[in-house]
C-alpha cells in the first residue's frame, strides 16, 4: 500500500511525506501479514523512518505495532541506501516480540468492564479528551464489524477499538447535540500516532493480565 499527505500547492506535490506498507508475498494469502512500514518524504525535510506493523486482510485494515520497538530512523546524510537496508532488518528482529504479544493478547479473556475501559482509554486518546464528553460512546468502538470478531479476547477487542477508530463511519452527536458521523483518520502522521498509541494501549493491558 501507498500513500502521501495531501498538498495545497501542486508545486510540492512530489516533495511531500509519503508512507509504503511493504509486506513478503509468502504472507499475502493468510489471515494477517507482517509489515515493514517506510516513511519519507523526497525532499529530506524528514527522515527515512522504519516501523513494524500488520495488515489484517479481512478488514484491510493496517496496524502499527509499538512505541519504540522496531523503529528504526536514518538521516538524508551519509550512505543512505546501505542504512535502510540494516535499518529493515532491525525491523524485521522486532516481528519475533509482536508475535509473541499477538499470541498472549489472544488467549488474554476481558470481561465487559475491562473491554469498557479499554475503548474509554482509546476514545480519550482519539479525542484528547479524558474529561469529556465523546461523540461516540464505549459501546460503539467496541461493536464488531464482522461476526469473527466478536470475541471477548484482549486481540479481538484490541481490533474492534484500532478499526472502528481509524476507519470511522460511527453515527454520534458533537457537544451541542448535532447529529454527526466520525471521519476515517486519514492523514499519515495522525494515523500512526493514534494507531501506536492504541497498541501501547493494548500493550499495557496484556501485561497488567498476563
Amino acid at each position: 500500500m501507498v500513500c502521501q499527505t495531501r498538498v495545497r500547492h501542486e508545486d510540492r506535490r512530489e516533495y511531500t511525506k509519503h508512507m509504503l506498507r511493504l509486506r513478503h508475498a509468502s504472507q499475502i494469502n493468510g489471515d494477517e501479514a507482517n509489515e515493514i512500514i517506510l516513511l519519507n518524504s523526497h525532499d529530506g525535510t524528514s527522515s527515512y523512518q522504519m516501523l513494524a506493523g500488520m495488515f489484517r486482510f479481512v478488514c484491510h485494515n493496517g496496524l502499527v505495532c509499538g512505541d519504540t520497538l522496531a523503529d528504526v530512523r536514518v538521516p538524508h546524510k551519509g550512505n543512505v541506501a546501505h542504512q535502510v537496508i540494516e535499518g529493515a532488518y532491525e525491523v524485521l528482529k522486532g516481528f519475533e516480540r509482536i508475535q509473541e504479544s499477538r499470541n498472549t493478547m489472544r488467549i488474554i479473556t476481558l470481561d465487559e468492564g475491562e473491554q469498557e475501559v479499554l475503548a474509554r482509554s482509546a476514545l480519550a486518546l482519539k479525542y484528547d479528551a479524558p474529561d469529556k464528553v465523546t461523540p461516540i460512546t464505549e459501546a460503539q468502538v467496541l461493536t464488531p464489524r464482522r461476526f469473527d470478531d466478536r470475541g471477548g479476547d484482549l486481540w479481538s477487542t484490541f481490533n474492534r477499538i484500532q478499526e472502528n477508530l481509524i476507519k470511522g463511519g460511527l453515527n454520534g452527536r458533537s457537544a451541542q447535540g448535532r447529529r454527526q458521523r466520525t471521519r476515517p483518520v486519514q492523514g499519515i502522521d495522525q494515523n500512526l500516532r493514534l494507531n501506536r498509541a492504541l497498541w501501547m494501549l493494548a500493550e499495557g493491558m496484556r501485561q497488567l493480565k498476563a
